[in-house]
């Protein structure tokens, strides 16, 4: 009996002394992992080795803002993970561009309006012709011409302010699914109806080149301010005044801007527009890059093709403003052809002296049998 009790006594104490043992030990043992820092981290190493003692905050700051690594796949371009330009470009199109394209519509009928109040409709001084005779202006072919790229470039405007300011006003007017659904559409329309719009561009040139060499007239135009501004004041014009030759080049030479832009748009991989203008630029002294992606082509093709569409929006809201409420019998040139012969007189001159001059050759060669 007493063997028994001193057996299990001691293995009490045995077991007492392993408990405590082990309890201390990983007790330690916690200590130690929560207050010695394992030597990678003391070094300033990244677990591993491989990147030095580069830490994670730096090697992602790096690829934020663009560096290149090394790949030994053949697109070398897998070695950017993160294009830094994109962020440029979307801070110029919804910031400086969005601001001020929409500063500039404003300006342009303010302007309009205050013209309006202050000049009124410019009318035909020596009244409508009383009897009624016209002569024509545009032919048949020339006013499909003028329509078909007026109607286009209105679509395309419409549709490419929606793109940047739609998603500000419009879901709350017809909701998220019918702007989702009118602005899908509203692109496809885009892209298509950019074809009749070049095509417009090209025809315009052909058929009116011609009668929009500026000349010494225009001069004498300008310097009267085409009577605009002062009543009873016409000074004399060719078949397009200055004011109308002006519009003319801007139309051919920003509607072949916005056409060469918007192809480069929907042929991202085909065409790039802006590494090869960029290394004729650098030549003069400017530092462009000029090895770009597709994206960054793309990029770029963006914020000129938007630039050069707001300067095409207030060129065609001027024109369409004295082309209709601006001035009287303007309208009728592209509506049916014909024009009031005393507005074309007041305005036209000496294109009506070219043509009086023309039907008196005519007559004298073939007179009236």
């Amino acid at each position: 009996m007493l063997c028994n009790i001193i057996r299990r006594f001691f293995v009490g104490i045995s077991i007492c002394i392993v408990t405590a043992y082990l309890g201390f030990a990983g007790l330690t043992g916690v200590l130690m992992l929560s207050t010695t820092p394992a030597f990678s981290q003391s070094t300033g190493e990244v677990p591993g080795g491989w990147s030095g003692s580069t830490s994670d905050a730096e090697l992602w700051r790096a690829i934020r803002k663009g560096v290149r690594g090394n790949v030994s796949i053949p697109d070398k371009k897998a070695a950017q993970l993160v294009q830094s330009e994109g962020d440029e470009f979307r801070a110029f199109r919804n910031g400086k561009m969005a601001t001020l394209g929409a500063i500039s519509l404003m300006i342009i009928l303010l302007i309009l309006v205050a013209f309006y109040f202050v000049r009124g409709k410019i009318k035909i001084d020596g009244g409508p012709d009383q009897f009624g005779r016209t002569i024509q202006r545009f032919n048949s072919l020339e006013r499909f011409t003028h329509w078909l790229t007026a109607t286009s470039f209105i679509v395309l405007a419409l549709t490419g302010l929606n793109l940047l300011y739609g998603r500000l006003f419009l879901p709350a007017l017809i909701g998220k699914q019918g702007f989702a659904t009118l602005t899908m559409w509203g692109k496809m329309a885009h892209n298509y109806i950019a074809w009749a719009f070049m095509l417009g561009i090209v025809m315009m040139f052909v058929l009116w080149v011609k009668d929009n060499i500026p000349g010494i007239t225009d001069i004498k135009w300008l310097a009267k301010g085409g009577g605009l501004f002062s009543e009873g004041v016409h000074p004399p014009a060719k078949r397009f005044n200055a004011g109308q030759k002006m519009i003319f080049w801007a139309v051919i030479i920003g509607g072949g801007s916005l056409s060469s832009s918007g192809l480069a748009l929907l042929f991202p991989f085909e065409i790039h527009m802006f590494a090869g203008t960029f290394e004729v630029l650098n030549s003069f002294g400017f530092d462009f890059p000029t090895v770009l992606s597709p994206l960054q082509e793309t990029q770029y093709a963006l914020m000129w093709h938007g630039v050069v569409g707001f300067v095409m929006i207030v060129i065609a809201i001027a024109h369409i403003y004295i082309g209709s409420v601006g001035m009287e019998g303007a309208i009728d040139a592209v509506a049916d052809g014909q024009v009031d012969r005393n507005w074309a007189r007041e305005h036209h001159g000496l294109w009506v002296e070219e043509l009086e001059g023309h039907a008196a050759t005519d007559t004298t060669n073939h007179p009236a049998e």
